[in-house]
């Protein structure tokens, strides 16, 4: 069975170019969705994927109607072919059923797995070179050196740890981590 699915970004935008497309292949059942192809949640996508089953073809008008990103639309074509089910973009000319449309995707997961590789390595050549300049990565400390020696005299004068946190404008669960023994202060 062919199942259609069908997406603007916007409600202004017309969904009819790509339903007469959809239902001109033939397609026995179509969902939609008004919204960005960027966002995870897309109920009509959700709909589309829960009714095709083993031997079905999930079809679309264009792929950047499916996602977004190239990792994106590989990892569901990827989905669907762990469920043996078929994938087909009309304008684009890609049909997994055929060796050529299986060929094309195998290239594209390629690719994308290529792409994150490589931004794997840009990523730690980054952070090499940031640690040279003396530079560390991540979150600035909350409790600085000034914070955790007001801390120890408010706590050693008695004032309780969550006030003490308060003050300082950290969690108590901080105040506990730098100062294990704020938590046998109360």
């Amino acid at each position: 069975m062919l199942i259609g699915y069908a997406r603007v970004s916007t409600d202004d935008q017309n969904l009819q170019l790509q339903l007469d497309a959809l239902k001109k292949a033939s397609c026995k059942r179509v969902f939609t969705d008004k919204v960005s192809g960027t966002r995870k949640d897309r109920p009509g996508l959700d709909e589309a994927l829960s009714h095709v089953r083993e031997g079905d073809t999930l079809v679309v008008w264009k792929l950047d109607r499916l996602g977004r990103t190239v990792k994106g639309l590989v990892d569901l074509v990827a989905q669907l072919d762990a469920e043996k089910i078929n994938f087909r973009s009309l304008t684009d000319g890609i049909d997994t059923t055929t060796t050529a449309g299986r060929f094309f995707f195998h290239v594209m997961a390629s690719l994308a797995q290529m792409e994150r590789e490589l931004t794997l390595e840009r990523t730690k050549a980054g952070l090499v070179s940031a640690r040279k300049l003396g530079r560390i990565g991540g979150r600035r400390r909350t409790m600085t050196d000034s914070k955790i020696k007001s801390a120890k005299k408010l706590l050693a004068n008695g004032m309780p740890p969550r006030d003490v946190a308060r003050d300082l404008g950290v969690s108590i669960a901080t105040l506990y981590r730098w100062i294990p023994g704020a938590a046998s202060a109360e």
